[in-house]
């Protein structure tokens, strides 16, 4: 008894005799490595289920474009809080950290080249409020343009271009490729010895490139590549002779009321690009200067394209901003596009009397032209015309109500194109070779070379000017829209230039007594469209029909052009405006 109770001491002795922290610590680090996920756990889904706060705002200019690309910082003192760029429409979104807490001061900083740098300071009440919903839209931030080095590089560079290709002294492409290559030199090779040298990157510069026009109209060179081999231009060539008469002054009244009713229908670019074709093989048929049908017919279409919504891809602009529909455009524009044209048509049969013959071709036929154009004028592969008039009919049906269902006419003129190909099974690479490579490049330097001088902020400055001349006189609001719009559009491409009138349109609209009815909208669709036939560069159906005539050995040079077209620009748009005062 005495031996088994001392055995019990001995035991409870070696147990309490443990020290206490080789006994408990495995016990406790068991412990901890069971609940270490778990809290983890619990510090993640804290982190992911706090609300992030967010800051949103607008970046503009002072013509209430929006700015893309601005680098927005906010920040408190000198904690940066967040970072961002704003987007294709100016907006911009700012995350700060989940969790920490707001600070009393928040800035927010703008940064953009060839603007000035500008900061908004966040009021108490402001930061009260995000403290309180974790969401503030604050107000719209507008930058203010600075001139740079860079700036008068562009506009230099632009003019220079301008000067070479009104001079001939460079191909027209040459001349746009020169002026864009230089814009990147200065760039990429300046901008580092010294940043106002700065104009744009190559990144940009796609930015600005129009590349519903490239496929557009690579698209439909490729069909009319195709179409040409089943000989259905040269029997249109017939029919119209026939229906002339062989009165050629009949003649150019014809294609010109054919080119305009398929310009307020169809792109205006489109309608050259069908009717070039057909009038080269008229001219030359029939033995006169190519140019005397071409010219007419290039007026023509940049003049009654404004009729609808469809006409003119200045009007889709114009009609997307100002919320104007296709019946608008119908009721408010088509009596003085039809004044316009009859003046254009007597303008052309008089500086091109001499061309057209007038005094020798009163009614009298030649039988010999008359049977050999009827010899030239067969189709001759009925088959592949008819699956061409099927794909063709689909592709007009296309890009009239393709607006409806956000179909690009670009995407239009490649399905319709692959699906020739596809169809018919031509020699794909003769057909590749039938794209006029020369003018899609000269397009694209050209797209370039404009977005320059936006970059730079000389088309925002020009309408700024505007802006500024009008005052809240609608008279003299009307006037300076549409002429300086006309004017302007013979030196700049009239769809950039529009994009950047139509925020100034609008705030003119809204602040001029009477302007509400739109009509400084129809004022700038006017000045703009007819404005193309002032020179080459003027419209983008000018530089289509004048690269097609050169392949065909019959040149439009910028002079000659110019020399015929402004001063159609001069009586089309007078008309016009007598309309306008008329309506409004």
């Amino acid at each position: 008894m005495g031996r088994h109770r001392l055995s019990v001491i001995r035991k409870q002795s070696l147990v309490s005799g443990l020290p206490l922290p080789a006994f408990r610590l495995p016990l406790l680090a068991l412990l901890l490595l069971l609940a270490w996920p778990w809290v983890t756990m619990n510090e993640v889904w804290a982190q992911e289920t706090a609300v992030s706060p967010l800051l949103t705002g607008r970046i503009r200019d002072a013509q209430e474009q929006p700015i893309f690309d601005a680098q927005i910082t906010a920040y408190s003192g000198a904690e940066v809080l967040a970072e961002g760029v704003s987007q294709e429409d100016g907006r911009y979104t700012l995350l700060l950290v989940a969790g920490d807490p707001i600070p009393d001061q928040i800035s927010i900083r703008v940064e953009r080249r060839h603007f000035r740098e500008t900061t908004y300071e966040l009021p108490n009440r402001a930061i009260e409020s995000l403290r309180q919903s974790n969401l503030l839209h604050t107000p719209i931030i507008t930058l203010e343009r600075r001139i740079t080095p860079g700036f008068w590089i562009a506009t230099l560079i632009f003019v220079g271009m301008l000067a070479l290709i009104a001079l001939g002294k460079l191909h027209n492409t040459l001349a746009a490729l020169l002026g864009t290559s230089l814009i990147f030199a200065v760039s990429y090779l300046g901008a580092p010895l010294y940043e106002g040298l700065y104009i744009f990157h190559f990144e940009d510069a796609l930015r600005y490139i129009d590349w519903n026009v490239i496929f557009l109209i690579m698209g439909m060179m490729i069909v009319i590549a195709v179409v040409e081999r089943t000989g259905v231009f040269q029997w249109t060539a017939y029919m119209a002779y026939r229906l002339s008469g062989g009165r050629t002054w009949l003649l150019v009244i014809i294609l010109m009321i054919v080119t305009g009713v398929a310009s307020a229908f169809l792109d205006n670019v489109t309608t050259m690009l069908l009717m070039t074709p057909v009038t080269i093989r008229i001219a030359l048929s029939l033995g006169i200067n190519p140019l005397a049908l071409l010219m007419p017919e290039v007026m023509a279409s940049n003049v009654v394209g404004i009729s609808t919504l469809v006409g003119t891809p200045t009007n889709i602009l114009i009609g997307s901003y100002g919320e104007i529909g296709f019946n608008d455009f119908l009721v408010n524009l088509t009596p003085g596009v039809v004044l316009a044209l009859v003046g254009l048509i007597a303008y052309n049969l008089y500086i091109y009397r001499h061309d057209l013959q007038l005094s020798s071709a009163k009614g009298s036929v030649s039988e010999v032209l008359l049977q050999r154009l009827a010899e030239r004028g067969r189709i001759t592969e009925p088959e592949h015309l008819k699956k061409a008039g099927v794909v063709g009919a689909g592709m007009i049906l296309l890009f009239v109500l393709g607006e409806k269902v956000d179909l690009l006419p670009a995407v239009t003129a490649v399905m319709g194109a692959t699906a020739l190909l596809v169809w018919i099974k031509p020699d794909i690479e003769e057909m590749i070779e039938a794209v006029d490579w020369t003018t899609l490049v000269f397009f694209m330097a050209l797209f370039i070379s404009v977005g320059a001088i936006q970059e730079v902020g000389l088309i925002s400055f020009i309408a700024s000017g505007i802006g500024q001349l009008v005052g809240d006189n609608l008279t003299l609001a009307m006037l300076a829209v549409i002429w300086l719009s006309a004017v302007l559009s013979t030196v700049i491409a009239n769809i950039p230039f529009t994009a950047a009138m139509l925020p100034v349109i609008g705030f003119l609209s809204a602040n001029i007594p009477g302007a509400d009815s739109k009509v400084l909208f129809y004022c700038l669709s006017v000045g703009s469209a007819m404005g193309g036939n002032g020179s080459l560069i003027g419209a983008s159906a000018n530089m289509v029909t004048a690269g097609i005539a050169e392949r065909a050995g019959s040149s439009i040079t910028y002079m000659y052009f110019l020399k015929k077209g402004f001063p159609a620009l001069v009586i089309t748009v007078s008309l016009a405006t007598i309309w306008l005062f008329i309506r409004f």
